[in-house]
């Protein structure tokens, strides 16, 4: 009976060691876009995150819900398209001119202060598509604050929740 019960509490145990270390240590922000002010239709707007070497890892939000218009975010598409990945949870509506919309994004700490940065995107139908709208820096001192775009966005404000 001893050995069982050792067993079982040495069994709990790696079960808790495991658990602690596989988890992803992560860390929300909130992100606020707001929009120039523009005419034409609502614009498609994909933040993704970019590792130190310019390469597409992961899409983190997807503001524009008709997936018909995708391939005009063409950078992103390359990426995605090919990957046969899912926008489902991380997709909403699109964003129009002078209006500000508010995500969440959800960091992994691993990638923070190590080279990586948030892209955005957008594109607009019959108008100029803008690749690097804005791109901000994964970094403790860069994440903060107001960061402006040079497209269709006027800024970025981002706040750890």
């Amino acid at each position: 009976m001893k050995t069982f019960i050792l067993l079982l509490v040495f069994g709990v145990g790696l079960s808790a060691m495991d658990s602690s270390t596989s988890k992803t240590d992560t860390v929300s922000y909130k992100c606020m876009v707001q929009m120039v002010n523009y005419t034409g239709e609502k614009a498609y707007l994909v933040i993704s995150l970019i590792d130190p070497d310019g390469n597409y890892i992961r899409t983190l939000d997807v503001m524009g819900d008709d997936e018909e218009w995708y391939s005009d975010i063409k950078e992103w598409w390359q990426f995605f398209e090919p990957s046969g990945g899912s926008v489902d949870g991380i997709s909403g509506a699109s964003i129009g001119n002078g209006e500000r919309q508010i995500t969440i994004l959800e960091l992994e700490t691993a990638n923070i202060d190590a080279g990586y940065t948030l892209r955005f995107e957008t594109a607009v139908e019959d108008k100029e598509y803008h690749p690097i709208d804005l791109e901000i820096p994964l970094n403790s001192a860069s994440i903060k604050g107001k960061m402006e775009g040079t497209g269709y966005i006027r800024y970025v404000r981002m706040l750890q929740q």
